[in-house]
């Protein structure tokens, strides 16, 4: 079993930052990847970012060159730093972890942007 805890969700305004931080239960070189998803009012769960155990990190094409995914393995935490935010990456932001053939998240934490 896996849990996940995220934190550091809140308001920011367009252009602005925010960091969002996860902490796994378990040492995070033990599950196949880690990401970060975001759900907004009405739509599906999309994909933001994700780390793979070997280091490998990939985007959504609507944040490439905004936000970055690091992970801390000694602290077993994962984080989303997020700049030059937009309205519409207001949603809630949901920590994933992937273990072969099962995904374990967090209870998500919510992002607001606005002026």
């Amino acid at each position: 079993q896996v849990q996940l805890v995220e934190s550091g969700g809140g308001s920011a305004q367009p252009g602005g930052s925010l960091r969002l931080s996860c902490a796994s239960s378990v040492n995070i070189f033990e599950l196949n990847s880690m990401g970060w998803y975001r759900q907004a009012p009405g739509r599906q769960r999309d994909l933001v970012a994700k780390i793979n155990v070997g280091g490998v990190t990939s985007y959504a094409d609507s944040v490439k060159g905004r936000f970055t995914i690091s992970r801390d393995a000694a602290h077993k935490m994962v984080y989303l730093q997020m700049t030059d935010v937009k309205p519409e990456d207001a949603a809630v932001y949901y920590c994933n972890a992937k273990i072969i053939g099962y995904d374990y998240w967090g209870q998500g934490t919510q992002v607001t942007v606005s002026t």
